[in-house]
């Protein structure tokens, strides 16, 4: 599982050599072997004197793999990749993912998922999930009206293990007798989060690039972006620079991290820059990325900047990727999180 434990023991390389290993045994010789082409334009676009952000559509599981690969192979640039917490439940896809220097997302959904997993033995219900997370996203303090509209909805069996069991909670300890379920559940966001964010700044310090996709989820066409990616860009007071991949989703139909071959474009277009093209979002007073307060305070700039990091996304796809009405990648369900 993604716990406090784990991302306090992240420790990112300026070289990391798990993707030097990954890429000469694994991506060499498997682009090599399928005549992959990896091309990308608009290189001149990313700034040499800075680490920047990059914002990049997600049309499968592996876009991002090409791409690090020329950026190694052609640039010798390194980057860190967001990724969700999921990835990370398995100890040897947690290992992988860790010597790669990929970031997992403590979302608060993994984190009411997981945990109740732990406690239930299974994944809970969705219902179970949807009265947690209603009343967690609304600020709710009493957990009394959490057990009234679970048993409304069918689901108090599953709730009150989840209300009342003293546990280790994803590496923070909780106990009902001293804290309540909800406040434990935002204390453990926060402190994930405060981590997370500590983590970011250190890949920028090492001079890392990040690879962030702001849709949150993979689709062969463009959805909207959620604001993270703004968050954070704000807070380092960030290059952001707009990727379009263009046809990955063909080199990997499905789960095999073997391409098939074929031919992928990355479009690079020009770096929004904090004071310039991003001056009109920038806050004049800090603040911590991914809290309530923020929200509430920063929403809309948080979304418009996000609206335009999308806008500059669309203009480098395919017409393929670009966004059409009623179509979705978005995965539902409490699976999305385990």
């Amino acid at each position: 599982m993604l716990t406090l434990d784990v991302l306090e023991n992240i420790e990112l390389s300026p070289r990391p050599w798990g993707q030097i290993f990954v890429g000469t045994i694994f991506l060499v010789p498997n682009y090599n072997l399928t005549r992959t082409k990896i091309e990308l334009e608009g290189e001149e676009n990313i700034p040499k004197d800075e680490p920047v952000i990059f914002a990049m559509n997600h049309t499968d599981r592996y876009n991002y793999w090409p791409f690090q690969y020329k950026l190694w192979r052609s640039m010798d640039l390194y980057t860190t990749t967001w990724v969700k917490g999921k990835y990370y439940n398995k100890t040897p896809l947690r290992a992988f993912m860790v010597k790669t220097n990929n970031l997992a997302v403590p979302s608060r959904g993994y984190l009411i998922t997981a945990d109740a997993a732990n406690v239930l033995g299974h994944p809970p219900k969705e219902a179970t999930y949807r009265v947690l997370r209603d009343a967690i996203d609304a600020g709710e303090r009493d957990t009394r009206e959490v057990r009234a509209k679970a048993a409304e909805q069918g689901v108090l069996s599953e709730i009150v293990p989840i209300l009342d069991t003293p546990r280790d909670m994803l590496g923070m300890r909780f106990d009902p007798h001293q804290q309540n379920y909800l406040e434990a559940m935002k204390e453990l966001f926060h402190q994930m989060m405060e981590r997370f964010v500590d983590l970011n700044e250190q890949a920028f310090d090492l001079g890392l690039h990040i690879i962030i996709f702001p849709e949150g989820t993979r689709s062969i066409r463009l959805q909207e972006g959620k604001p993270g990616l703004a968050q954070m860009a704000l807070r380092m007071k960030a290059t952001v620079v707009p990727v379009g991949c263009n046809g990955s989703d063909q080199l990997y139909p499905g789960d095999n991290p073997l391409t098939r071959g074929g031919k992928v474009v990355y479009r690079i277009g020009k770096p929004l820059r904090p004071d310039r093209e991003l001056a009109e979002f920038q806050l004049d007073e800090e603040f911590t990325p991914f809290t309530d307060e923020a929200e509430e305070r920063f929403g809309d700039t948080f979304q418009a900047m996000t609206d335009l990091v999308m806008e500059r996304i669309e203009e480098l796809l395919d017409e393929r990727h670009r966004p059409s009405e009623g179509t979705t990648g978005e995965v539902t369900g409490t699976k999305r999180f385990l």
